[in-house]
């Protein structure tokens, strides 16, 4: 059996790609989308299932097939690597809801789905939390009552994990060194985007916090704000938690600041010379700059900066904006590298450059695959 069928649901989509482990080649791949959503026709995850399902047919050979794996949003505290899935995990997943209320529901109605058309293969849960589970307590501690932090917990969880974790070895083997030998910062610089500080191969600190929404400016999400600010909209406005949560959610980040979530349409609208769109590149730029500095001083000695994702691996305009002026600590891009496209692994600073900046395609699928076929003992 070399074969492997990754699942990686979001709140309402779900990618699939079927893997020969053997050779890492890719049997089959694909999206289904709008799940749950009005204008689609795919009522929840598992009828989701059904259509991945018939997509593979006459594709995948169930003889074959040594364990699906399937991406998780929120493990919480309790799920420190990949975990072989039985009922007890899928209890744990449930419990952890209210951390992760659209995710992991989604995430849980799939793995059930799975479970029953594959009732003989083994799956495996791969976390988007628990690459920083290695966060030291200072990292991930909250400056707040202890029955908040103890009964409810609230702390810092971080998520991307998956994809940072697949970047950083990546980034490493193209340094020549093992990641226990390399420190850096990895930009996921998506709709969704998150930085981490890797100390020797484990997350140290990353930006987004208990839930998504905190750290980076994003394609909807607001990151970083002043917590009074919550309620100083609820007192004005009358709008409820809820209402704002949305809205700091779904209608903030680049979308409120320039009109569109797609940072090529606000790299283009900026270069046209439209202001709201200069303004929301300016902010979503600046934001990362400071987040580098940050993990400058808690690394101490960076040997890398690896930008990976939709924006970072695509973007050379938020890659160049993002360093600008951080060439006396040894961080610069070359303009005619970083100008190049290419979906391929690649250096962008300078030959001479003290800290390596990378390109690093994520592949976030292959990734669980690997950690699939490891939590089952098998070498990928």
């Amino acid at each position: 059996m070399n074969q492997v069928l990754v699942l990686n649901s979001g709140s309402s989509s779900i990618k699939y790609r079927l893997i020969d482990m053997d050779d890492r080649a890719r049997l089959a791949d694909g999206t289904v989308e709008r799940i749950g959503e009005s204008a689609g026709s795919v009522a929840d995850h598992a009828a989701g299932m059904d259509v991945v399902l018939g997509a593979l047919k006459g594709r995948l050979d169930r003889s074959r097939l040594a364990a699906v794996g399937h991406r998780v949003v929120h493990g919480g505290d309790r799920f420190r690597g990949p975990t072989l899935i039985d009922d007890e995990v899928c209890d744990a997943i449930r419990e952890l809801i209210p951390l992760a209320p659209l995710h992991n529901p989604a995430n849980l109605t799939l793995i059930e789905a799975a479970r029953s058309a594959f009732p003989d293969t083994p799956q495996v849960a791969v976390f988007d939390t628990a690459f920083h589970q290695t966060l030291p307590d200072y990292a991930y501690t909250y400056a707040i009552p202890k029955e908040w932090r103890t009964d409810l917990g609230v702390r810092r969880y971080g998520f991307h994990g998956t994809s940072h974790q697949y970047v950083s070895r990546r980034a490493a083997a193209m340094l020549g060194r093992e990641p226990e030998e390399v420190n850096m910062i990895v930009l996921h610089l998506g709709n969704g985007a998150s930085v981490c500080a890797v100390r020797e191969g484990k997350s140290v600190d990353t930006s987004m916090g208990m839930t998504p929404l905190e750290g980076l400016v994003m394609g909807t999400r607001s990151g970083d704000l002043d917590p009074a600010v919550s309620a100083y909209i609820a007192r004005q406005s009358g709008q409820s938690a809820e209402q704002i949560d949305q809205t700091l959610n779904k209608a903030s980040g680049l979308l409120a600041l320039a009109g569109s979530n797609d940072m090529r349409d606000v790299d283009t609208a900026a270069a046209k010379g439209e202001e709201a769109a200069r303004l929301a590149l300016d902010v979503y730029c600046y934001r990362i700059r400071k987040y580098i500095g940050a993990y400058l001083a808690a690394l101490g000695r960076v040997d890398a900066v690896a930008f990976t994702a939709g924006v970072g691996e695509n973007s050379a305009t938020v890659r160049a904006g993002a360093l600008l002026g951080l060439e006396h600590l040894g961080i610069s891009v070359s303009p005619k590298r970083n100008a190049q496209e290419s979906k391929q692994e690649r250096y962008i600073s300078p030959y001479w450059a003290q800290t390596a900046v990378l390109v690093v395609p994520t592949d976030e699928e292959i990734e669980i695959a690997d950690q699939a076929l490891q939590v089952l003992g098998a070498q990928p």
